[in-house]
């Protein structure tokens, strides 16, 4: 009796070491952690550029300095023209990728539960994943003519590929014994897929989610060049102005726009998936 005590003792003093090793950080220690790395990466950025600006390379009205860049960046947070240039942007991006979740989901279910579909489909769902969403546009103005309906085409063919190839991956990487844990429950089919499958392959449907936000994101910044709508103003269609008019700190503030968004983007996700990983018990940071 008195060995079990002092071994339970002992466990109890490594459990205690344990938990004393991860507890976590205050908040603003957490924050500091997480924006000194990034804001060190912008400022190596910005002195590089202005490097290359005060080398001579290009001149200011090709390659325009950080200086000028921002001072244009401020003068058009003032417009009007630019918060409907991002609103409309932002809704076909999201109106395009709700539309490729939404597709994936059905491929990726289908394909990931039915052999003959597996057989028949799957490598074909590759093929259009890592074809480049650019070759689609030739075909999709003929079918669509120059209007929105082509650049949420080529949005989804970018999108929905990865999004099931996500879902594809996480069915084949869910455990047989949650499987069998749910045969014994009585799930059987839809129910299955809904309270074991499904849950069990999150981590690699958020994966698929994120890849698919990033081709929907680079498709649709190429549909909106090459795409002009007319009374339409958007992120691409401003990037297509300023280089006509040869305007250097217009294009790359623009640009600068388009890279912060999708930074921000990817921090959601990753957001995301720290939930996911707490919620799992496997975040130990």
């Amino acid at each position: 009796m008195a060995v079990d005590t002092q071994h339970a003792r002992r466990i109890a003093g490594l459990d205690a070491l344990e938990l004393g090793g991860e507890r976590r950080a205050g908040l603003a220690a957490r924050l500091w952690a997480r924006l000194w790395p990034m804001l060190t990466a912008v400022a190596l950025v910005l002195v590089a550029w202005q490097l290359v600006v005060m080398s001579g390379r290009w001149p200011e009205y090709v390659f325009a300095g950080p200086v000028e860049t921002f001072g244009a960046m401020w003068e058009r947070f003032g417009e009007a023209d630019f918060y409907r240039a991002v609103a409309t942007t932002m809704r076909r991006a999201f109106t395009g990728f709700a539309l490729a979740v939404l597709v994936g989901l059905v491929i990726g279910a289908a394909v990931s539960r039915v052999k003959v579909l597996r057989a028949a489909f799957g490598a074909l769902i590759t093929g259009l994943q890592t074809m480049p969403s650019i070759a689609w546009f030739p075909f999709a103005i003929l079918l669509f003519g120059l209007t929105e309906s082509a650049i949420t085409f080529v949005v989804i063919l970018g999108a929905a590929p990865s999004i099931a190839n996500g879902l594809i991956t996480g069915v084949d990487y869910t455990p047989p014994l949650l499987l069998r844990a749910g045969h014994v429950l009585g799930f059987r089919r839809l129910s299955l897929y809904r309270h074991v499958i499904l849950p069990a392959s999150l981590p690699s449907f958020l994966a698929g989610l994120k890849q698919g936000w990033a081709f929907a994101w680079r498709s649709l910044m190429a549909g909106e060049l090459m795409v002009i709508i007319a009374y339409q103003s958007s992120l691409g269609e401003q990037l297509a102005y300023a280089r006509e008019v040869s305007d250097s700190p217009g294009l790359i503030g623009t640009m600068i726009v388009i890279l912060s968004i999708g930074i921000v983007i990817d921090l959601l996700f990753e957001a995301a998936d720290g939930a996911l990983r707490r919620r799992w018990g496997l975040d130990q940071r």
